[in-house]
């Protein structure tokens, strides 16, 4: 695994991908803090966070999009899975080459909690919580990056399916408070996502046969919920949704200054699904 960390991490660094991203994501960090923190006057650095989040969704599918789908089309990934080394360690070793680019911008967000001290209140529990926040959804952006550029070898269609994923999370919040409330809304939700679940595993198996048995398992059991009991699906799919986004993390740092552990642990727990699906979908071309 470290010789895939080292070699990964000079990959990026040497490549125009690293230091742009690097440099991206602390330069315009910085017009915030100036015009945030340093002219403003706001005491908590966390402000800034919150205007990267959208940035974030911009730079995080370039640093991703080439992390397996590039060794896919190169044919290079025929060397790593005859390797001796196991799925798991190439895939986190290449995971944390893309974790240490992150942590630099990161590490250097550190000081400026220390900066506005230097000037007057500061609040640095709050603002070096929200930059642990900042940086574990960071890693589970990276994590669903990495997923997607394992379906595929195209480095622009990983990039911009990653985008789009992202973007979803980030209007998620939005779409819950459109959505409707009734049996009948949540029931139509649930069979669509339920479709969409079946393309995804069909996309990763390509069984039809299991991805037809799944849909139509889940149909049956939704339409037999659904007349038996159809109070259970009222506000299911809005409470659903909001339940897992990604954004309400966050925000709860930044603008409430709450230290959510639940969330802090929902992002790991992101990180660790998806870096699962990835090291799964290895294996099966290791075997194919």
């Amino acid at each position: 695994m470290t010789a895939i960390y080292k070699r990964e991490l000079k990959a990026y660094m040497t490549s125009m991908i690293g230091p742009l991203f690097i440099a991206a994501l602390t330069a315009i960090a910085g017009v915030y803090f100036v015009v945030y923190n340093l002219r403003i006057g706001y005491p908590y650095f966390s402000y800034v966070l919150g205007g990267l989040l959208f940035i974030f969704l911009l730079i995080v599918p370039v640093l991703t999009m080439r992390s397996l789908a590039d060794e896919r089309k190169s044919k290079t990934d025929q060397l790593l899975l005859t390797s001796p080394v196991s799925v798991g360690k190439i895939v986190m070793g290449k995971y944390f080459a893309m974790i240490t680019i992150m942590a630099i911008p990161v590490l250097i967000f550190c000081l400026c909690p220390l900066v506005i001290k230097t000037g007057g209140t500061a609040y640095l529990k709050a603002d070096y919580a929200s930059l642990l926040a900042f940086f574990l959804m960071g890693c589970a952006y990276i994590s669903i990056g990495m997923f997607i550029s394992s379906l595929t070898e195209s480095q622009i269609i990983a990039a911009v399916g990653t985008f789009g994923v992202l973007l979803f999370f980030y209007l998620l919040d939005g779409i819950v408070g459109m959505l409707g409330t009734t049996a009948l809304f949540s029931f139509v939700g649930f069979l669509g996502v339920l479709a969409i679940i079946c393309l995804i595993y069909y996309g990763m198996t390509k069984n039809w046969m299991v991805s037809a048995g799944i849909g139509i398992i889940g149909a049956i059991v939704l339409v037999l919920l659904y007349v038996f009991n159809n109070s259970m699906f009222e506000s299911a799919l809005p409470n659903l949704l909001s339940a897992i986004s990604i954004n309400a993390v966050i925000e709860a740092f930044i603008n409430d200054q709450v230290f959510d552990v639940t969330g802090l642990i929902y992002y790991i727990s992101i990180s660790f699904v998806f870096l699962f699906l990835s090291s799964q979908m290895i294996q099966k071309r290791r075997w194919s």
